[in-house]
């Protein structure tokens, strides 16, 4: 049941905070920010060298201050990757790419596999593997306008929509509008500066102001 509790949350909360620094204390105050501000849906990428140390533990710190909160984890690349993390206690993963193999992982575990996909071709394939929700990749690449496309002869695909977000009202309405279902945003939510800064009352401001436009959006 996981998976379909993982997929109803990313639909409810609509955005998905895309995140990762290599300090296990500032990524452990940003998912607590996260989760006081109502994310239950949270994807830590895979960026760095021993990644899989920090989100190990940001997965025990999730489990005992943010049980209501589904850790993920993205920029997952090949199989191996994805069962490393599952094993860690990943409640979905995401990657950038179509891969089945990544899929065998995930569906043999039951869990959410969210594939990054650029044209319908590879959308359709990701739905015969069982994806429940694809990611639209990049974002910036491929605009509102490309969803708005797909959404007419596949109406039934969720989109969840990566890269070319930003939390000014007028692009998260372009991306709602066209008919995605949930938005990932990183860097224009988390700033380096701010990051760098340990300012996270900055960051709450602009996570809420995020989230008030989207849920403000019919």
């Amino acid at each position: 049941m996981k998976r379909i509790e993982v997929t109803l949350t990313l639909q409810k909360t609509k955005i998905v905070p895309v995140f990762y620094h290599p300090d296990t204390n500032i990524g452990c105050s940003v998912l607590q920010l996260c989760y006081d501000h109502g994310i239950r849906i949270f994807e830590f990428t895979n960026r760095g060298i021993g990644a899989h140390e920090v989100f190990r533990a940001l997965k025990a710190y999730a489990v005992e201050h943010c049980p209501a909160l589904y850790l993920g984890i993205g920029t997952v690349v090949e199989a191996g990757t994805a069962a490393l993390f599952i094993q860690e206690g990943a409640d979905f993963v995401v990657s950038p790419v179509l891969s089945h193999d990544i899929f065998k992982v995930c569906n043999r575990r039951k869990v959410l596999h969210i594939p990054g996909c650029a044209t319908l071709s590879e959308i359709s394939q990701a739905e015969e593997y069982g994806a429940e929700i694809v990611k639209v990749f990049p974002g910036d690449v491929l605009s509102p306008k490309f969803v708005k496309g797909l959404k007419g002869p596949m109406p039934w695909t969720n989109v969840m929509v990566t890269g070319g977000v930003t939390p000014e009202e007028d692009n998260l309405s372009a991306w709602f509008e066209a008919g995605v279902t949930a938005v990932g945003m990183g860097s224009k939510l988390f700033s380096k500066a701010h990051l760098a800064n340990k300012n996270f009352e900055a960051i709450g401001e602009q996570l809420k102001k995020t989230i008030q436009i989207i849920n403000s959006l019919p």
